[in-house]
């Protein structure tokens, strides 16, 4: 079983299928994410069958709106779609030419290509290939009852931070082994930082929840992304930052170190605050980073680098620091469970 498959057998719930497109694919191209984005922004129209030229608004809006913050947008140095908005953006074509090379040019691959991860196709489907017989796609029971789980507004700013990172990874244009993500203490946010300086990235809530499945990494329960949200997940450090000097050169901040918790566990009446979690919780931060290398650039090598080019390697980096952690901290914490184990 592969880590990807594994990702969402452990919990086959729609969810999870969704996230295992976005976030374990092969990216060559930004479309999967803007036909992601598209569909939720489609999700409360009438009807299950999508034409292309009433796909193509949405969808190139969304490609149109990321050349704007970031120009490369696909590993490949030419693309005619991708041209073509940018003609749109420079106020050198107008929408209806948008929109007419948008449904001549811009599905031609990723409708084919939106189920795969890792070379087969999931289990599941959101949507079906029409376009032969009737010129869409078909949403099928699936994709509404993703639409209606809690988790769906969540999964809207999953997809925008992992293109994000993607694109961010692409413009750089740096060694794939010199990218290091870290976070920004202050605002909450990870960065990449080069020779002249550090830039800003996406939300760590949004990158990390998928990876988390929308739960607390030590209870379980479930967390949410949104700002205002009383579920509101903490960012913590699953190595207090009083242990930097145990990470061997490594950052405390990097994203190995980062997990999504619960109020309750980061620091309600019996969290966690600087203590050491207990060691079966070792295991689950091994097997959440796992699922980060699972996902790629630049997720893959900045974890690579922090902890290891080998999943053995990874696990001694881990119980290397938390053995040396041991020797300051001696006690350790151990949460309440809320919620049944999803990896």
């Amino acid at each position: 079983m592969t880590q990807q498959s594994k990702f969402y057998l452990i919990e086959p719930s729609n969810e999870n299928y969704w996230r295992a497109i976005i976030l374990f694919g092969r990216n060559v191209a930004s479309y999967k994410f803007a036909l992601a984005k598209a569909l939720y922004d489609m999700r409360k129209r009438s009807g299950d069958l999508i034409k292309l030229e009433d796909l193509a608004p949405a969808y190139a809006e969304h490609i149109c709106e990321h050349l704007l913050k970031c120009d490369r947008q696909a590993t490949s140095p030419q693309s005619k779609f991708l041209d073509a908005c940018r003609a749109y953006n420079n106020n050198d074509s107008d929408h209806s030419h948008l929109i007419e090379n948008t449904v001549k040019l811009g599905f031609q691959n990723v409708i084919d290509a939106f189920h795969n991860v890792h070379g087969s196709e999931i289990p599941k489907r959101f949507f079906l290939d029409e376009r032969a017989t009737n010129g869409g796609i078909r949403l099928t029971d699936e994709f509404f009852n993703l639409a209606e789980t809690p988790q769906f507004a969540d999964l809207n700013s999953e997809t925008e931070a992992r293109w994000r990172l993607v694109e961010t990874a692409w413009s750089l244009s740096m060694p794939r082994q010199a990218l290091q993500v870290s976070l920004d203490d202050t605002s909450s946010v990870l960065q990449v930082a080069t020779q002249a300086r550090r830039v800003s990235i996406t939300s760590s809530r949004d990158a990390l929840n998928g990876y988390q499945k929308g739960r607390c990494f030590y209870c379980f329960q479930n967390i949410s992304t949104e700002q205002h949200a009383s579920e509101l997940a903490d960012v913590d450090h699953f190595f207090p930052h009083m242990l930097h000097f145990c990470a061997d050169g490594k950052p405390i901040n990097g994203v190995a170190n980062l997990v999504l918790a619960c109020r309750e566990c980061n620091r309600g009446r019996e969290g966690k605050f600087d203590r050491l979690p207990e060691p079966i919780l070792l295991e689950r931060l091994h097997n959440r980073n796992e699922y980060l290398i699972g996902s790629h650039h630049p997720l893959r090598e900045t974890l690579m680098v922090q902890t290891g080019t080998t999943e053995a390697k990874r696990r001694n980096f881990l119980q290397s620091v938390y053995s040396c952690s041991r020797e300051t901290i001696i006690s350790t914490w151990r949460p309440q469970q809320r919620g049944y184990s999803v990896f």
